[in-house]
């Protein structure tokens, strides 16, 4: 497949997910998609599954890893500073490989009260955020060449870096600000603490960026980050309050990104 090829599939991609049926159709899949579960439920209970698989999820069976994916991703943001565009693939791919994690180790769980159970919305959107990462490995359209930008593009340096550390004891869900955690805990494989930062990369770059990758990443990350509120702040405020103020990093940078995936059309 030549070069032309690609830019023209590449042309239809950003063309397609600009659509409003689509954005309908996405928000719909990451909203309204009922849950799988291979033992019966009641569906009034749909929002009391998800959370339980959510909570009840593989990932808590791949802990003693959780170092790893800390490690991994600040390697790999040294290698773009110091490499740029040579270690670009390498990070896409990385990226891709990372929200097939998420989607399989946070979307799926398998218990005693429901056997396996899948939260549908989440697993789709964010294989779609997966998918556009690997397409973005193979077209390589990111251009991480360094370029001077306006001191008030780095807000979201901070915010990312927030999400990434996830300062918080997990027992209590009270603020723990220990330093151990940028390099220990679960933010590493987790999609609310991960995508912040592989967002506010490409809003660094941006608009020498995929538009797509761009663009599917940060619908999921609105949509997840959406729910995310909601019942961190407005069912168990009194509990997961801190946690959602972990989660606003996503949201605000998904929403960013977001609108700038759209700033090409018009600019």
């Amino acid at each position: 497949m030549g070069k032309e090829d690609l830019e023209r599939i590449q042309g239809k991609l950003e063309s397609i997910t600009r659509k409003w049926w689509f954005l309908i159709i996405f928000i719909l899949i990451g909203t309204i998609t009922p849950p799988i579960v291979t033992k019966g439920y009641d569906p009034s209970e749909i929002g009391k599954i998800i959370m339980y698989i959510l909570t009840n999820s593989l990932i808590e069976f791949f802990s003693p890893l959780y170092p790893v994916f800390k490690i991994i991703p600040i390697v790999l943001v040294f290698a773009l500073i110091l490499f740029k565009d040579k270690v670009s693939r390498i990070f896409s791919i990385y990226c891709g490989i990372s929200y097939l994690l998420f989607a399989f180790l946070q979307g799926i769980a398998i218990t005693d009260k429901y056997g396996l159970g899948i939260v549908t919305g989440n697993f789709i959107i964010m294989i779609f955020a997966a998918l556009s990462w690997f397409w973005e490995a193979f077209v390589n359209k990111n251009d991480f060449t360094p370029r001077k930008l306006p001191i008030l593009r780095y807000w979201v340096v901070p915010l990312a870096f927030l999400a990434f550390w996830y300062p918080i004891d997990l027992r209590s869900m009270e603020p723990d600000f220990n330093l151990i955690y940028l390099f220990t805990n679960v933010a590493g494989l987790a999609f609310c603490t991960m995508t912040p930062v592989y967002l506010g990369i490409l809003t660094l770059y941006y608009p020498k960026v995929n538009i797509v990758t761009l663009r599917l990443t940060s619908l999921p990350g609105m949509i997840i980050g959406f729910w995310n509120i909601v019942v961190n702040f407005f069912i168990r405020p009194d509990i997961l309050w801190w946690n959602g103020v972990l989660h606003l990093p996503l949201v605000i940078i998904s929403i960013y990104a977001f609108i700038l995936s759209f700033r090409k059309y018009v600019a």
